[in-house]
Parts: structure tokens; C-alpha cells; sequence
């Protein structure tokens, strides 16, 4: 077979970003894929004639702008539409809606409470403060602690600098922040339920934590470092589905000269005298090359692909302790109209938002209690998009498409695996619940895919279904991401790397642990870096 100077496993949105990085800069790049697709989580499938799902992730906020830039994704068809808002429709029948226009939602917090309204102020101008913080560091690499490596010592220092660049108290307040629980952390701005419930949701997305567990204030901030053609903050819609990132990231991959194999999958990773050689693939195959990257997650890459005689007893031990639940479910709908929500009236631009149907963290704590039980949350907490509204290329002309996510679902029920009778239940659970805030939805399905965090492992390959490849708590973050000793992309044996979310900065589709793994490879090659670094807003 071809020798390669790398072979990456995986063609997720990270793997697509590390082989694009690797090509341009001159290696030999050869792409595994097990499915007959490319894009991992990030996919557009046709599932249902006529219409194009995101059928895992579904909104782009995170994907960095120094990488959009410098790979011209624009030139590979990538475009992002900016959606408006967020809306939470309540149980007495009124609405909180989360206006993308910031006097505007001011004037909505007034409705319900004045004091929430200047709190908000506060609120905003603290959570800003905190992402400027932590953005630039997430196209870096994390710095080893304990190392006295040139290298690390400077990576320490600048991040000492930024640290004590906060002043005294903002200090404490950071590292408070970073322990505590989304809820507590609202809670001392707050004191209307629905608003508290509003922007707790975003610290709870994709994990397996519910409002009040320590550590989700962080999994907020996370989601709040996006944004779309500047607008920090802000979400978009991949035009055609978010399989448009993974296209555009192959398409710059290819354009130097990138090799991608799908049905391809890797059964083996070769290890020879402590280095990485090649893989091994399912149907007996091998390949070889100078260096392999794993886009895999942490418990699938270590439990899987490697002989554990190649591994040391330690690594073992931290690879299982790795934290990587699933709690998450998705639907995709058909739909052969418009679906009416009477609580917004007509020509509300809320229509175009994500929809929420929780009002208070109570609900959404017994949500998460039901999955710490072992079942699906029986008043789930979804977040539920139209992208049609602006992006009509995902169906028939009149008709529209739904995503909905859904908190909380377990990889592994109280009563044993997911049977079909389960995902039928679970599926029917979350529309009856949509169907409450909107007479005629159910009479608009036309078709509905439901997929439990089973199948999301059955068919992506992301353990539990866990989205974000492990539990972005602050044990598992930065240099303890994935383990420490291991937060510098580099395996345990030489020539391995780690690209995929299980390590710095995390999930969400986002691309920078790709490019991470690429800088950091290219620096052990002794090849010009030619991965960006991210933007400094100070």
C-alpha cells in the first residue's frame, strides 16, 4: 500500500480541518471514513424525498472565523445566515421572547421584571468579559503545568498576563464563575423564572448536568463565544444544512491534493516499537504513514483501535475515567407547512428563533432528573428550529423542516438498550409536547426521524452519543483535556495525535481542535506553521 506522511481517522468537521491544514502545508494526506458520507456530525442528508436534514448538529456559531478566513470556506459554498433570537412559550400562555435586538430585549425583561432589565446590563457586560478572556485561547495549545519547556513557560506567562490583566476582583469572579452552576450563577442577577430558564439553556445543551450541577456555567460561556459575520453571540444555518462545513472543509482539503476514502473503516491503529505505523481497516487493509490522527473520541480511539498492551496501565485508567455521557436526542420533522403557534401571534419575528417550551428551572431540573433515572425526560427540554424560514433550499417550495434537540435522553435505559417501541415513545413524548403550543403541527408531519443518543453512536461513532466527545466540565478542560499529560494533542505513542473534540477547546462545531492538532504536528515536523491563532479582542 501507499505510504503517507498522515493518515487521519475520521472525516468529521475536526478531521476535515486537521487534513485540510496538513495539504496545504505539502504532506501526503490520506482521510479515512467509515460511513458513504464525510462530515461526521456535520451532515446534510436527504432522509426524506424532497427534503435535507442537519441530522445531528444543526446550527453554526462556533466554526472560528480565522479558520473560515484562511481556509475560504466562502469559496467552497460555505455560507451562514443569521437566525433572530430565541423564544420560551410558558405554561399560562404568554411568551418570553429573546429578542436578538438588544433594546428590544430589554424592553421584553421590563414586561416581567424592571430590576431584571438593568440586571441584564450586568449580566451582559460580565459574560462579555468572560468570553474575551477565554477566545483567544482557543485556537492555542493548552500549556503543560509541570514542563519547563521554553515552549510552555511562554504559553503560561501569557496566560498569567491575560489573567492578572482582569484586575483583583474579576480574578476571583473568573474562577468563581468557571465552578459554578448555571442556575446559581443567573440566580444572582435574576429573579424571573422564565428568564433564568431562557439563559439556562444554553449551559445544559449536549451534557449530562442539569441547571444547578457545578461546572454548566461554564457550558453558557461555551455557547456564547460564537458568532456570524461578527455579530458576537449571535447563531446562523449552514445554507443547505451543516453538511456545507464539512463540504467546504473537503473541498479545501482536496484543492491540495487531500485523499479521501469513504466506507473505510479503521479497525486497528499499527504500533511498532512505540510508534504509530499505519491502520488496519475492517476489511483487512492496511495503510501507512509517518503519522496518524485520530478524530475519534477519547474511549473509542484507546478502547478500540489500540492493542492495550501499547498502552500504559495509567492511560488506561484516565481513558476510562474520561466523562463522555450521553443525554442528548434529536428529531428531524417533514413537515407539509407552516406550523401555527398562537401564543405568537402573526408576523411575529420570533417565528424565525429557536423555540424553548420550559419556563423555569424546576422543569428543567426534573428533566434532568428522569434521565439521572434512566429515561427520557417526560417534559423534555428542546430546542426547536424552522430553518426554512431562512434557508428554503432544505425543502419543497410551501413545505418546511424542523429540527428539534432534545435534553435529556440516555444513552442506555433503566430498562436495558433502546428498543424501536423506546425511540416510537421517546419521539412521540417530544411531539405531544410541541403539539401543546401548536394546534395543527401534528396534522402538518410528514415524516419524523427520531434518533436516541444510541443511535447517534450507531451511526457517527461519538460514544453514548455525547456531542461534544466528553463532558466540558473544568476537570476535563484546557490541560485536562482530555487527561493530563495528554492536552497537547500528542498520543502515548510517538507519530499519534489526537484532532476531535475530546480535546482543547472541546465540541461544538467549532473546527479548532482540528486546527490545534495541525499546528502542533507541524511543529514536531519542523514545517512552517501556517495554522492561525485566534483573533485578540483586547
Amino acid at each position: 500500500m501507499s505510504n503517507y506522511d498522515a493518515i487521519v481517522i475520521g472525516a468529521g468537521h475536526n478531521g476535515l480541518t486537521n487534513a485540510a491544514y496538513l495539504a496545504k502545508s505539502g504532506l501526503k494526506v490520506l482521510l479515512l471514513e467509515k460511513n458513504d458520507y464525510i462530515g461526521g456530525a456535520a451532515v446534510s442528508r436527504v432522509l426524506h424525498d424532497g427534503w435535507t436534514y442537519s441530522n445531528c448538529s444543526y446550527v453554526c456559531s462556533l466554526l472560528r472565523p480565522e479558520i473560515f478566513r484562511d481556509l475560504n470556506l466562502q469559496k467552497y459554498g460555505l455560507q451562514v445566515l443569521a437566525y433572530g433570537g430565541s423564544v420560551t412559550f410558558m405554561e399560562n400562555g404568554d411568551i418570553f421572547g429573546g429578542y436578538s435586538d438588544t433594546d428590544m430585549f430589554r424592553r421584553e425583561i421590563s414586561r416581567f421584571s424592571k430590576k431584571d432589565a438593568d440586571a441584564y446590563v450586568r449580566f451582559s457586560r460580565d459574560v462579555a468579559r468572560q468570553c474575551r478572556f477565554i477566545k483567544p485561547m482557543l485556537l492555542r495549545t493548552p500549556p503543560d503545568p509541570t514542563s519547563f519547556k521554553p515552549k510552555d513557560l511562554g504559553e503560561l506567562i501569557y496566560l498569567f498576563k491575560r489573567l492578572y490583566s482582569l484586575g483583583e476582583q474579576t480574578i476571583y469572579d473568573t474562577i468563581r464563575f468557571y465552578t459554578m452552576s448555571v442556575a446559581e450563577y443567573l440566580e444572582e442577577y435574576f429573579e424571573t423564572d422564565v428568564i433564568k430558564a431562557a439563559l439556562s439553556g444554553s449551559g445544559i445543551i449536549g451534557t449530562g448536568l442539569g441547571p444547578y450541577s457545578p461546572g454548566t456555567a461554564y457550558v453558557l460561556l461555551h455557547h456564547y463565544m460564537g458568532e456570524v459575520d461578527g455579530s458576537i453571540g449571535s447563531w446562523g444555518y449552514a445554507r443547505g444544512g451543516m453538511g456545507a462545513i464539512s463540504n467546504a472543509l473537503a473541498g479545501a482539503f482536496q484543492d491540495h491534493d487531500g485523499e479521501i476514502k469513504k466506507e473505510s473503516e479503521v479497525s486497528q491503529i499499527i504500533v511498532k516499537n512505540g510508534r504509530a505505523k499505519g491502520v488496519v481497516l475492517a476489511n483487512g487493509d492496511e495503510y501507512y504513514a509517518k503519522n496518524v490522527v485520530s478524530n475519534l473520541d477519547v474511549k473509542r480511539t484507546y478502547q478500540k483501535l489500540f492493542d492495550p498492551k501499547d498502552l500504559s496501565e495509567k492511560v488506561l485508567k484516565q481513558v476510562d475515567a474520561f466523562k463522555i455521557r450521553g443525554s442528548s436526542g434529536k428529531l428531524n420533522i417533514a413537515l407539509d407547512g407552516m406550523p401555527e403557534f398562537p401564543a405568537l401571534g402573526k408576523n411575529n419575528p420570533l417565528i424565525y428563533a429557536d423555540m424553548h417550551f420550559i419556563d423555569s428551572l424546576e422543569r428543567m431540573e426534573r428533566a434532568f432528573d428522569d434521565w439521572k433515572n434512566g429515561r427520557w425526560s417526560r417534559d423534555p427540554y428542546t430546542d426547536v428550529l424552522i430553518p426554512t424560514m431562512t434557508d428554503p433550499t432544505m425543502s419543497p417550495p410551501g413545505k418546511h423542516y424542523m429540527s428539534v434537540f432534545v435534553q435529556y435522553a440516555p444513552a442506555k435505559l433503566s430498562t436495558g438498550a433502546w428498543t424501536d417501541k423506546d425511540r416510537d415513545a421517546f419521539g412521540s413524548t417530544v411531539i405531544d409536547k410541541i403539539a401543546e403550543y401548536s394546534p395543527n403541527f401534528k396534522d402538518l408531519i410528514v415524516h419524523a426521524e427520531v434518533r436516541s443518543p444510541q443511535d447517534i453512536e450507531n451511526e457517527i461513532g461519538l460514544t453514548e452519543g455525547n456531542i461534544f466527545q466528553g463532558e466540558l466540565t473544568m476537570d476535563q478542560m484546557f490541560f485536562n483535556r482530555p487527561f493530563p499529560g495528554y492536552a497537547q494533542f500528542r498520543g502515548p505513542v510517538k507519530g499519534f495525535y489526537m484532532c476531535g473534540s475530546s480535546t482543547h477547546p472541546g465540541g461544538g462545531v467549532m473546527a479548532a481542535p482540528g486546527a490545534n492538532a495541525a499546528r502542533e504536528m507541524l511543529f514536531d515536523l519542523k514545517r512552517k506553521n501556517i495554522v492561525p491563532e485566534s483573533d485578540d479582542d483586547d
